[in-house]
């Protein structure tokens, strides 16, 4: 690591923490000047974490605590690099309502030690060890402890509490479940997701020798290491413990956003349904991290709000209803409604299908036109002003991309949950890319992107017909009457990496025996 990226570091680290801290200071100087004092103030402190790595860490204790009582703990890893200050102003918060808090650098990133291990063993030992420290030299209670973060720190906390049943709650912001499933999907790489990740960690982190031969080789496409890549991944899965969460009896909280470019909603909701304990599932519009965004400055905010309850219930025992409440709850990119399901597969109470019928040949290697959006920067906007990526279907080249679409829909359409897409795929090589978009098509044929999904097929026989089958991203997302829906197949997106030979066709075909369709998930009116 040369002196200029170290500077380069520490002046961010500087600028992110000084935000921060502004943030979480407003309004209570006081109490943020007592820095190094007695209860309620912050404290910054290195926490020795597996094999000593040291951890850089704040502690925020409620006013007053003088050692007498206990009060629950909540321990904060941080996100993907971002700094040790990240969650300040919501441990204000929680040490204000009676928890003891302490926000930790996870390794690797900033100025804690060690490298990059990408929620690897020695992260999920550092966040025992940094419980280990806290009731140590906090006034925590060792029977209430639980743990949040946002995306990489909420990746952190389900495979921490999954490894230690000390920790009784955890709610997982914007992370993951499957970590291949989330930047692979169908044997897909999400090349715009990983290139974010890659970068932001080289940038304030030290990546190992590991981490970058993983990217080296999921950048390169190299299939002889692909099953290297998948054993990698689920180490790294917090389904690959659902059990033991299960039998900790952990009550998890699991929040995501619909157009989450990094965590797909899919992998959450799935995970979801394994789980067993006490357990609520959220999704609202938006992209990784930003349905949180604000409430790390301080500001109100529906998601740490449900997070803080969620601690009251099953940390300090309150009895706020949070548990008799419908435990999947949902806000529509349309409307901006919360919707209430007593589980998962209730969501789509009911399905329409739309007949992908005839015979359909494309070339590829050419962008159509249809795209699932840039990273990020889609899925804001749609956020903030529900504007999804957009595409002229009667204008797409039916050289390049193949379309059906329903007919004009007499009342409106609330798509929820899952579509799902069926085909028969005949290819002229033995790989090759699709990707599947569902839109939202206007009177004008202006279409709006409802949802869109990739799929890498290798070793294929050329000329020789196979099935697909296809989950499209969940979202909700609701059709106005006099709009059609329409389904577009085309084979380059730049959200992935795409495996088309040169001068490679597909050919979707509809058999009598086995007809091609896509199946829509609706609420029931």
């Amino acid at each position: 690591m040369g002196p200029g990226r170290n500077a380069l570091r520490t002046s961010a680290v500087g600028a992110v923490s000084a935000t921060l801290i502004a943030a979480a200071g407003l309004g209570s100087a006081p109490a943020a000047q007592a820095a190094g004092g007695a209860g309620g103030g912050i404290r910054f402190v290195d926490i020795a974490g597996d094999g000593g790595t040291p951890l850089k860490a704040n502690v925020v204790t409620p006013a007053g605590a003088d050692g007498t009582r206990a009060y629950p703990l909540v321990v904060l890893p941080t996100s993907w690099g971002l700094p040790q200050v990240e969650y300040l102003a919501q441990a204000r918060k929680l040490a204000n309502s009676g928890y003891v808090v302490v926000g930790y650098n996870v390794r690797g990133f900033w100025q804690s030690g060690g490298q990059i291990e990408v929620a690897g063993p020695p992260d999920t030992a550092d966040a025992s060890k940094v419980i280990d420290w806290a009731l140590a030299n906090t006034p925590a209670d060792p029977g209430k402890i639980g743990m949040a973060g946002v995306s990489y720190g909420a990746g952190i906390s389900l495979l921490a509490a999954a490894h230690d049943r000390r920790v009784k709650a955890v709610a997982a912001l914007s992370g993951w479940a499957d970590l291949i499933d989330s930047i692979y999907s169908n044997r897909t790489q999400h090349a715009q997701a990983a290139a974010v990740l890659d970068g932001a960690g080289r940038l304030t982190g030290r990546p190992g020798p590991e981490l970058r031969q993983v990217f080296s080789d999921f950048f390169s496409s190299n299939l002889s290491k692909e099953q290297n890549l998948i054993d990698w991944g689920r180490k790294r899965s917090p389904a690959t413990y659902v059990d033991r969460l299960n039998r900790n009896g952990t009550a998890v909280l699991l929040a995501n956003a619909w157009g989450d470019t990094v965590f797909s909603p899919n992998q959450y909701a799935r995970f979801y349904e394994e789980l067993t304990g006490p357990k609520r599932l959220e999704f609202r519009p938006g992209d990784h991290a930003t349905a949180e965004l604000t409430g790390l400055f301080g500001l109100p905010n529906d998601v740490w709000s449900d997070t803080g309850r969620w601690f009251d219930h099953y940390l300090k025992g309150e009895d706020n209803g949070v548990d008799r409440e419908r435990p999947v709850r949902l806000k529509s990119r349309s409307t901006g409604g919360y919707e209430g399901y007593p589980d998962w597969k209730s969501v789509g109470a009911t399905t329409r299908k739309i007949a992908l019928g005839g015979t359909t040949t494309i070339r590829t290697n050419v962008d159509s036109g249809a795209d699932g959006g840039v990273v990020f920067l889609s899925s804001i906007l749609d956020q903030l002003t529900r504007t999804p990526p957009m595409a002229s279907i009667p204008l797409l080249p039916r050289t390049w991309a193949a379309v059906w679409q329903s007919g004009k829909y007499t009342s409106g359409q609330r798509v929820r949950g899952t579509a799902r897409v069926h085909t028969t795929v005949t290819a002229t090589k033995e790989s090759g890319t699709l990707v599947a978009y569902l839109y939202d098509v206007g009177p004008l044929g202006l279409g709006k992107l409802v949802s869109n999904a990739p799929y890498t097929f290798h070793g294929r026989t050329p000329g020789k017909p196979f099935g697909v089958d296809l989950e499209l991203f969940s979202t909700a997302y609701d059709v106005p009457a006099g709009h059609r829906l329409a389904l577009v197949v085309d084979t380059v997106d730049p959200l992935y990496i795409e495996h088309n030979p040169s001068g490679a066709q597909l050919t979707f075909s509809s058999p009598e025996h086995d007809p091609s369709y896509v199946t829509v998930p609706l609420r029931e009116q």
